[in-house]
């Protein structure tokens, strides 16, 4: 990725560390008592070796303050690098819980059409895997960056006190650590930014494969999916590789340049020692300091590696929430005092791609209590058309009111609670039954709950359950059939009864008999309410008072069944290829 996009990552993830600057100044306080405590170790090590005067000849007294002083150092040392910590890790992890809020919350707002078009499987790795990877890069940059930083910086200060000829051989091969930490920053980034990308993908196929389980084994696709699957980690096994090879090599590269700085440091101070420009014991504080001057150089080339993995799926992250949400709610928004259901559209344009327009100066007017049926070949625009009044989709051009109100000046929120909707695809959350039919209306009684599901005809099987209303169903609906799953999402409706009804293919899943009863409950249910009913089975929809006859994206054809049959146009020849014999 380039170094433009990994600078600005940089800066979004500084303004949300920024919000919580009191635990971060903390963490910097303690992270500087923490150094000046394991800084004056040394000095107090090496002046305690210097009561050790001869043969003989050593100054207990002395001694024994300075081993006093260096145990008060240690215990503060340790104390602060525990309260460092955690305040460390409430940044991180408050840091991470906002990110995944954002993140989650802006899934929420974005249009469908994006949701469309990228993998759910991707969506949930940045918002999971990704955010778990940022929060680890992150806690190791709070918990080794500042106090790595401060360790460099007051081992190098102290000595230049000492000793500064010794210091300058220290200072001589620095600069050799520094070039290799950049080197490996440099080619990092885009193989962790790759290898983030690549894991996403390799998730989006793990959840489109279990989700679609049943298809995959239908059509003996298990092959070929082993085989995708094989070629998407083969790539991931390679970016990880290179991505894990290139940030293991600060750690042995720095080593090796830490034991030159503590071989020249050693040599020179020893001929100083001879020269007696030295004491022993100052030369042993000397050989500390080496020591902790150059062992952040390994945390801190270890930090910036990480960090780059981090960054890497830091940006995803961010990528996710800066897309463009959908058009927002107007801020003067309207709704009619009461939704009769008078629908008018006017004009109507759309295509989900340019090139392909599919509904094309689409022109309707729905009375209040009116029940529409929608007829038409696959792929003639009868469900992009249901899209459209949910306003899930926005049109390219034209207008849909209700009640005299564009849809586009109302409140999504108070357009979809005016329609109930029962669609083909049924959607169940893991839960309990009872809480999947009161989704819409959580304050229902049992009682009401109860009676919605007679009306579905769902009550005999939900008390045939091993709990009844209280049975916990999987995410999807886990063991029920198809037609139990859109029998519960009937009595979902049935409770609400909203002003107004989209039933697509409401009933497609439900056997023969049931599916009689369920549409008389369905004719109760709808009247006096306007019902936009999408059908393939012809038989469905004979007492609709206008059945629209859609194909290519315009209505070819509008009238009851007895007009349409007695017109002898496209709705007759739809009709005779069902019912001919």
């Amino acid at each position: 990725m380039p170094k433009d996009n990994q600078s600005a990552t940089l800066k979004k993830v500084l303004l949300r560390v920024r919000r919580y600057w009191v635990a971060m100044i903390g963490s910097i306080l303690l992270a500087t008592v923490y150094v000046a405590m394991s800084l004056l170790i040394p000095v107090l090590v090496g002046r305690a070796i210097d009561c050790i005067i001869d043969a003989g000849r050593v100054d207990f007294a002395a001694m024994g303050v300075y081993l006093l002083k260096i145990a008060f150092c240690a215990g503060a040392a340790g104390i602060a690098q525990w309260v460092m910590n955690i305040l460390n890790n409430h940044v991180t992890y408050r840091v991470t819980r906002d990110l995944r809020d954002d993140a989650f919350r802006h899934i929420q707002t974005l249009p469908l059409s994006y949701l469309d078009s990228h993998p759910q499987g991707d969506l949930v790795s940045r918002v999971v895997a990704d955010v778990d990877t940022f929060a680890d890069g992150l806690l190791m940059g709070f918990t080794q960056f500042f106090t790595g930083l401060l360790t460099i910086l007051g081992t190098l200060v102290i000595m230049l006190a000492i000793r500064w000829q010794i210091a300058l051989v220290v200072i001589f091969l620095t600069p050799v650590s520094l070039l290799v930490a950049k080197f490996i920053a440099q080619r990092t980034y885009s193989m962790f930014h790759l290898q983030s990308r690549t894991r996403g993908e390799q998730t989006a196929l793990i959840d489109e494969t279990l989700g679609e389980v049943k298809v995959v084994q239908a059509f003996g696709h298990e092959e070929a999916s082993l085989e995708q699957f094989d070629e998407v980690n083969d790539r991931l096994e390679k970016c990880s590789l290179q991505a894990t090879f290139f940030s293991s090599l600060p750690n042995p590269t720095t080593r090796f340049v830490n034991a030159l700085v503590y071989a020249g440091v050693g040599l020179v101070g020893a001929f100083s020692a001879i020269a007696g420009g030295v004491s022993v014991g100052s030369l042993t504080s000397f050989l500390s300091y080496a020591n902790q001057y150059t062992a952040p150089f390994n945390e801190i080339s270890g930090v910036v590696t990480e960090l780059q993995n981090s960054l890497a799926c830091a940006g995803r992250v961010f990528e996710l929430i800066e897309e463009d949400p959908q058009t927002p709610d107007p801020a003067d928004a309207q709704i009619p005092a009461r939704v009769a259901g008078q629908v008018e559209i006017r004009n109507l344009q759309f295509s989900y791609v340019p090139e392909k327009p599919l509904i094309r100066n689409f022109n309707l007017s729905v009375k209040p209590g009116q029940r529409i049926a929608i007829v038409g070949p696959t792929g003639c625009g009868k469900t992009t058309l249901i899209n459209l009044l949910m306003r899930f989709y926005d049109p390219q051009a034209g207008e849909i009111a209700l009640d005299g109100v564009s849809t586009r000046d109302m409140r999504r929120r108070d357009l979809r609670a005016s329609v109930g909707m029962v669609l083909q695809d049924t959607w169940l959350m893991a839960g309990t039954i009872r809480e999947n039919i009161a989704m819409g209306w959580p304050e229902a009684t049992m009682a009401e709950i109860e009676e919605a599901a007679r009306k579905a005809h769902a009550h005999s099987f939900i008390k045939r359950l091993p709990q009844g209303y209280d049975t916990v169903i999987g995410e999807g609906g886990g063991s029920l059939s198809q037609g139990q799953k859109q029998l519960l999402c009937i009595a979902r409706v049935m409770l609400c009864l909203p002003p107004m009804l989209i039933l697509d293919e409401a009933t497609s899943s439900i056997d023969t008999r049931t599916e009689q009863k369920v549409q008389q409950a369905f004719q109760v249910m709808m009247e006096g309410r306007t019902s936009f009913i999408v059908a393939h089975r012809l038989s469905t929809i004979q007492e609709a008072d206008l059945i629209l006859v859609m194909r290519d994206g315009h209505i070819v054809e509008q009238g009851t069944h007895t007009q349409l049959l007695a017109h002898k146009g496209f709705y007759e020849q739809l009709y005779q290829s069902q019912f001919a014999h």
